[in-house]
């Protein structure tokens, strides 16, 4: 596994550095990166990222010897982000967090207690500098490496923050802070006051979480739940923010299919109406993939919908591989291996941003030992280690995420590899979906000229599949070179003939060919 970490990150990084070379002191271009679908954006959670699990219980207990994730560390590891082929690092929230009626031992990364103030667990106590230098001293040291850095902005605050700043609340006819949806950790804030003017006072206290994202060097916020907040309170502060650097990417946590989860309290803002307000881009929905995407039309609706938005915004809007976030289940969980296959290369090859959660390079199920199970200390006032199954835990301190499975490690590192090369026709080529005779199976070419990337998937969990992907312009003669494929094609006139395991992908170069 270290062989394959130190190859691919010599050829990844002398790769990205000829397509994105930047001089220091840094100067930010993560909007013009992220739209150009040149983002390769890389999540993770400081609090593990760095960690060092020294009895291999999973959970992180300095008390035991334990290192625990912190800024330093993480920037210490910053080569392993280089390593997975990224261009972009998005940190989990890294704001204080609460302690009461909390999720987990170490307090959910959601539940802000603070607009401006950074996580204390995440400062290196051996060293005698804040925390906010040594954040700062991180995002500095991803700019040498030429990582780009977004970080999280939670919606919601804690019940300790409900507490202290009563008046940022939105309270029920009881008077009683708003639990939204099962979020039991967080309470919903007041974005109206009772006359329908915008909360001032919300709003300038989310400035404050802008000017020490600033402050810091960051490059870019995802705004978690974006939805649940107008488009007046984003069109301030994205205006507020843009005015000290015009090339600050906002990426909106939201999609054209998801339900309201605080419906009863606040409307929901839409997708285009968030992009209006200034967001550069949004996610796509592809979270449930695998239950609500099933048919080849079910596909290329979703592809389209996406198309016509950013259409309707003159290709300056875009979204991302929304497919395993930290929200999702793992791959590995949701449909094996072969799944896993699917979702990397529809991550490579598609219109859009690739986004990775780290773990999943080596295929991580996030399951963990201590699950559920009571806490011999606690940083909260749960004393259970609380987690959702099969993903990543954000409510404990646990190890680094990380799979042991060095098979798939070599087909991330592939992929990444060929999205480099290709990148004149999976980034700067148009996409055309392609007719196939079986209806469980999509394809798709990214087309540049006479050149193309053609990728054909199989949605049917079960079945083996064989199908023809009508290529109306497609020749004997024309030139076909398998990328990732089980068996090899066949090329008829028009047709390309192929066989396909359940979840299997297949992607090929064409030369010769003309597809509209």
């Amino acid at each position: 596994m270290k062989r394959i970490k130190i190859i691919t990150g010599l050829f990844l990084a002398l790769t990205l550095g000829a397509s994105s070379a930047h001089a220091y002191p840094w100067i930010n271009d993560l909007r013009t990166v992220f739209t150009s679908n040149k983002a390769i954006i890389y999540t993770i959670n400081v609090r593990s990222f760095g960690a060092v699990d020294k009895n291999n219980n999973d959970i992180i207990e300095p008390w035991l010897g334990d290192t625990p994730g912190t800024f330093l560390n993480a920037k210490a590891r910053l080569d392993d982000i280089v390593n997975a082929g990224a261009n972009t690092i998005h940190l989990l929230p890294i704001t204080k967090v609460g302690k009461l009626k909390a999720l987990g031992t170490s307090g959910s990364l959601y539940a802000m207690d603070s607009f401006n103030e950074l996580n204390p667990q995440l400062d290196d106590k051996t060293d005698s500098k804040s925390v906010f230098a040594e954040a700062k001293m991180f995002i500095q040291a991803a700019h040498k490496k030429n990582l780009r850095v977004i970080i999280d902005m939670p919606s919601c605050g804690s019940y300790d923050l409900s507490l202290e700043k009563p008046e940022l609340f939105l309270k029920d006819k009881q008077g009683k802070t708003i639990v939204p949806a099962d979020w039991t950790d967080v309470r919903l804030f007041k974005v109206y006051n009772n006359d329908g003017t915008l909360n001032q006072n919300l709003l300038d206290n989310y400035k404050k979480f802008v000017d020490m994202a600033l402050a810091l060097g960051a490059d870019g916020i995802r705004a978690d739940v974006a939805a649940i907040k107008p488009y007046e309170f984003w069109k301030e502060l994205i205006t507020y923010t843009r005015k000290s650097d015009p090339q600050f990417m906002f990426l909106a946590e939201a999609s054209t299919a998801w339900d309201n989860p605080a419906k009863d309290y606040v409307t929901y803002t839409s997708v285009e109406d968030l992009l209006k307000a200034g967001f550069d881009g949004y996610y796509g929905d592809y979270a449930n993939f695998k239950n609500n995407i099933t048919k080849a039309k079910d596909f290329y609706k979703l592809i389209e919908i996406d198309r016509k938005i950013s259409e309707k915004f003159e290709g300056k809007k875009t979204t991302v591989a929304s497919f395993a976030t930290h929200d999702q289940l793992s791959p590995m969980l949701t449909g094996g291996a072969d799944y896993w296959n699917m979702v990397l290369w529809l991550n490579v090859t598609l219109p859009l941003n690739s986004f990775f959660l780290d773990g999943f390079m080596t295929g991580d199920t996030y399951t963990y030992k201590y699950e559920n199970q009571k806490a011999s200390k606690t940083f909260t006032d749960d004393d259970q280690y609380f987690v959702h199954r099969g993903k990543m835990d954000i409510f404990n301190a646990p190890k680094r995420p990380g799979g042991t499975n060095d098979i798939l490690a070599e087909k991330y590192i592939t992929a990444l590899k060929f999205k480099y090369w290709a990148k004149n026709l999976v980034i700067e080529g148009k996409y055309a979906p392609l007719k196939t005779t079986n209806p469980n199976v999509f394809a798709y070419a990214r087309t540049n000229g006479s050149d193309a990337v053609i990728v054909i998937g199989n949605l049917d969990a079960k079945n083996d599949i064989q199908t023809n992907v009508i290529i109306p312009k497609l020749k004997a003669k024309s030139f076909i070179s398998p990328v990732v494929m089980i068996d090899p094609p066949e090329t008829k006139n028009g047709k390309l003939a192929v066989s396909l395991k359940p979840y299997e992908i297949q992607v090929f170069m064409a030369s010769k060919v003309q597809i509209k």
